[in-house]
């Protein structure tokens, strides 16, 4: 039980933190930008992973828990905790961040909410293609970061260092594209609050993230975990 509430609080702080910049901070008019929201979701990975990571693992995503999984560096009996813990996660920050919102003078609604989305939905209007294929190599790029940084012959205590600097790059990248999700958790809670056409794209970042993750989980465990 340890394990499932660290994923809870690991995953209710990149939710918070990282769509939260994007929420509160991002647009006003001393915002953040998009540099500032990729720099707050790389923060969130980085010290979540050294405050429970030792507990967990620190995945806070169920692409990472499936990625580790087909790697071989996770057992698939604790995969329906890891995710039910993982979205547990996420909605309960969803839904702080909607109440601290709405008590915003003149809120009328949440608007995007951060939420994930191609072609209408996307930032800068991106096709589902684009949105896909940005999302597959970007999940498989993160999960070969995060395979390689804890692998036994890899330095001691830098992982979350790598780790989270590398998500920081996947939003620099993608945030025009999706908002960038490439964690299902985090696209379900937004989606859920932000509503309308957002909940029937949610598909695709539950698809694309995973296959992903379990693509580099594959290479990773063929290729480069043992010499």
């Amino acid at each position: 039980m340890k394990k499932y509430f660290a994923e809870i609080f690991g995953t209710f702080w990149l939710v918070f933190g990282g769509c939260g910049s994007a929420i509160f901070a991002a647009t006003t008019d001393y915002g953040i930008g998009y540099a500032g929201v990729a720099l707050a979701f790389g923060l969130t990975v980085l010290t979540m992973a050294y405050a429970v990571g030792h507990i967990s693992g620190g995945h806070f995503n169920p692409a990472v828990s499936i990625g580790l999984w087909a790697g071989g560096k996770f057992s698939g009996k604790n995969l329906p905790g890891y995710i039910v813990s993982q979205l547990v996660g996420a909605i309960l920050a969803a839904a702080a961040l909607y109440l601290i919102v709405s008590g915003k003078s003149g809120f009328t609604d949440v608007g995007g909410f951060a939420a994930n989305g191609y072609d209408n939905l996307s930032p800068d209007k991106y096709s589902m293609m684009s949105a896909f294929v940005a999302e597959f190599l970007l999940t498989a790029f993160f999960l070969l970061v995060i395979l390689g940084s804890t692998n036994e012959r890899a330095p001691k205590g830098f992982a979350p260092i790598a780790i989270g600097l590398c998500l920081t790059l996947i939003h620099l990248i993608s945030i025009p594209i999706t908002n960038t999700s490439v964690n299902p958790a985090r696209s379900t809670s937004q989606a859920l609050f932000a509503g309308g056409d957002y909940l029937p794209q949610t598909w695709l970042f539950w698809v694309a993230p995973i296959l992903g993750a379990i693509v580099a989980g594959f290479i990773h465990k063929a290729l480069f975990d043992k010499e």
